[in-house]
């Protein structure tokens, strides 16, 4: 063999290599982008069971704390921010996020209102409703972890060398995490 014939099918090596390697990082670059969607519909399912569960709750609530109007109206509003959030298709993730945060809050003072109520607290339907939220609370908390995880890894990938390169020739975009409202970050304040 001559070298000219050695050059050529290291040559023709490299690129297979190469070719081989850009289709590995962009179907990795796919898989993450496809797993970051799938975290955010899996916390839009539990967001959707919240969202149906708060009318009930805040009918039980207002039952024995009715003139707790000021805290129900505030879930009421929350949750009507949210349900708009969700079916506007030119809503961003921000604003979605932003829309939950709010909801997040308003039930934390709703949860606080009722413990004043020891009759609510004692009823069965009530006790229910608050189990079901928290159990919900609880998949939502799981499902933004999962989420921000995901997000880390494709963030990750696409400022990362070689597969930057990949993902700046195909326009991958780096996805939002799903963070906490600045005011949910301060501690809240308990007076007696």
């Amino acid at each position: 063999m001559s070298v000219g014939v050695i050059i050529g099918i290291i040559v023709v090596i490299v690129i297979v290599g190469l070719i081989g390697w850009a289709i590995s990082a962009y179907n990795g670059l796919v898989a993450l982008r496809n797993r970051v969607k799938n975290g955010w519909a899996q916390i839009d399912v539990q967001l959707k069971q919240r969202a149906d569960l708060i009318p009930n709750l805040v009918e039980t609530v207002k039952g024995y704390a009715g003139h707790e109007s000021n805290v129900l109206t505030q879930v009421t509003q929350a949750r009507a921010g949210v349900v708009a959030a969700a079916q506007n298709p030119n809503a961003t993730q921000a604003q979605r996020i932003t829309a939950e945060n709010q909801l997040s809050r308003a039930l934390f003072n709703l949860q606080a209102t009722a413990e004043a109520y020891p009759q609510l607290q004692a009823n069965q339907n009530f006790m229910d409703l608050q189990a079901q939220l928290k159990e919900l609370e609880n998949k939502i908390a799981y499902a933004r972890q999962f989420y921000n995880d995901v997000v880390l890894k494709l963030n990750t990938a696409i400022e990362t060398v070689p597969t930057n390169i990949i993902a700046g020739l195909f326009h991958f975009e780096q996805a939002q995490y799903f963070e906490a409202d600045v005011a949910d970050r301060q501690a809240p304040q308990v007076k007696f």
